[in-house]
Formats: C-alpha cells, structure tokens, sequence
C-alpha cells in the first residue's frame, strides 16, 4: 500500500505527517491521542486500504516531538488546519482518537469551512475533573503514560517486552503494533526512552476537562456526528473514559450525536482490534459518504 512521510512547516518547526492509500482518492484526515503518534492509525488504514488517510504526528509527539509550545487543543487546531493547508486540501473529514476527539471538535467549530465532517472514538466529550484534582494538575489522572514516559529502557527489546504488559497490546500484538512501539522509541542503547514529551501531555490534559474553547467546541457538534465508544479503560478497568451514566447524560444534551458501544474493547484496543478497526473503517466510509 502507499505510504509516505513528509514534513509540514508550522510555528516553531517542521510537524510530521503520514499519508497511506491510494493519493486522488477520499481523503479523512486522522488525529492521534494525547501519547500516540499516526503509526496507531494502522489497523484501521488496513481495513479501509481504498481511502486515502492523512495523519500527523501531533505538536510534542512522534516525530514532531521536538516542537516547542504552546500545547493544547487551540495550537493543534492550528496545526491540523497548517496541515491540510500543506497538502492543497479545501477542506477535509476529521477522525479523532482520545484527544483526538477534542482535537477534532475544536478544529470543526473554530475552522468550520475547512472540516467536511467529523467521527469522534472514545473521546472529544468533556471529562468530570477527578475528585480531588485541581485542573493545573490534570495530568496526573494520566499517571500509567506520564509514568511511562519518565522511564528508561536499555534496548529496543526491552521496551517491546515492557509494552507488550500493557492489556491493549499484549492481546493484540502484530507487526503493526510492534512498528508503532519500535516507532516511539528513541536514544541509543543503554539509554533509550519514549519520544512522546511530558511538557505537553501536562499542558493538553487539562484541555479534557472543558476550558471554554473546548466546550464551546462540544455544544457546537454537527447533528449526524458519531462517537465510538470503548466500554472499558485503557487497561480494561471500569469505569471506561465515558461512564454508560455519562452516555445517558450526553445522549440527552446532544440529541443528534449518535453514539455506539463496540463491545468488548478498551480505550487502546479500539483503534488496534481487527474487529473493532473494521467498524471505525465502516464509520470512517460513511463520514466521506463512500
């Protein structure tokens, strides 16, 4: 299948963007969570190999690791519309994991006329701030990947072994899910680390928790709008990111959102579970109206 890289210039440097699929055919344009990179997009690429799918690695993670600040959803909502600007695109269907989603939301609403639609998974819906948590410190609800990212590994085979522990991965690895571990991955042995930056994990979380923008983002869905929904945790736990309590709530908030279950993933398997990528692929089909 074609796949290339290529480099987009954006506020402070050069933002890394992947494209796979055929080039003159419809295009969607995919928007990774708060530790990814577009290498978790790969499953869902597989299932949908007639679309053309766009996906950068966001402001601080993968290969745009090393762009500076400002973070959150308003900065990336920049660099998606730099992105499809570069790439000679009037406007473009959104796709949304995790942060993903909120990415999504706010580019539709601030950038209305260059966003042909929008499929939101397992996020872009504002989250309650956990008890206890002041919002400067939201990050800390993310402690499984902040932790993660405080780590050394001594080679690449450590890390591949450390990974693989994690529920999502270790009943899915594939080669895809391997490149998209090897991908993260960065240094020189006996020091290798992620590539993913804790400053800007610890800028974008509090961006979930419904700063104007962002719910000004969310009251402005589009009717039609779905929201994919993982019914367990990124590691299997329950409550998953979106409580069936707080389903109910939206479903009466945003009438017109349609929102659907996928049974039997987590947060992280979504994208990566053959099952559950062949529906996002299904979604994904519809939104381009193909």
């Amino acid at each position: 299948m074609f796949y290339r890289t290529c480099d987009v210039f954006v506020d402070g440097g050069r933002l890394r963007v992947a494209e796979w699929g055929p080039p003159d055919a419809p295009a969607i344009l995919a928007i990774h969570g708060i530790s990814g990179s577009h290498l978790v997009w790969a499953a869902v690429v597989d299932a949908m190999p007639e679309i053309r799918l766009i996906a950068p690695d966001l402001r601080g993670r993968g290969a745009s690791s090393e762009l500076p600040g400002p973070w959150g959803m308003t900065q990336h909502a920049v660099d998606v519309i730099a992105v499809i600007d570069a790439l000679g695109l009037d406007s473009v269907a959104l796709m949304g994991h995790s942060m993903g989603g909120f990415v999504a939301n706010v580019t539709a609403h601030q950038y209305p006329d260059r966003v042909s639609g929008v499929l939101l998974v397992d996020g872009g819906l504002t989250l309650p701030l956990p008890r206890g948590l002041l919002l400067e410190d939201a990050a800390q609800a993310l402690n499984p990947p902040v932790d993660r990212l405080s780590l050394s590994f001594p080679d690449r085979e450590a890390y591949r072994a450390f990974a693989a522990t994690h529920p999502a991965l270790q009943e899915n690895w594939t080669p895809l899910v391997e490149a998209y571990v090897d991908y993260d991955l960065v240094g020189e042995p006996p020091v290798m680390r992620s590539r993913t930056s804790i400053d800007a994990m610890r800028r974008d979380a509090p961006d979930f928790y419904g700063p104007p923008e962002v719910q000004a983002a969310v009251a402005a869905i589009r009717p039609g709008t779905t929201l994919l929904v993982a019914p367990l945790g990124p590691r299997n736990e329950r409550p998953a990111l979106y409580t069936p309590t707080a389903l109910e709530r939206w479903r009466t908030t945003l009438p017109e959102l349609n929102i659907l279950v996928i049974d039997d993933v987590n947060h992280y398997s979504i994208l990566i579970e053959e099952r559950s990528a062949g529906i996002i692929a299904d979604h994904a089909r519809r939104l381009l109206g193909s």
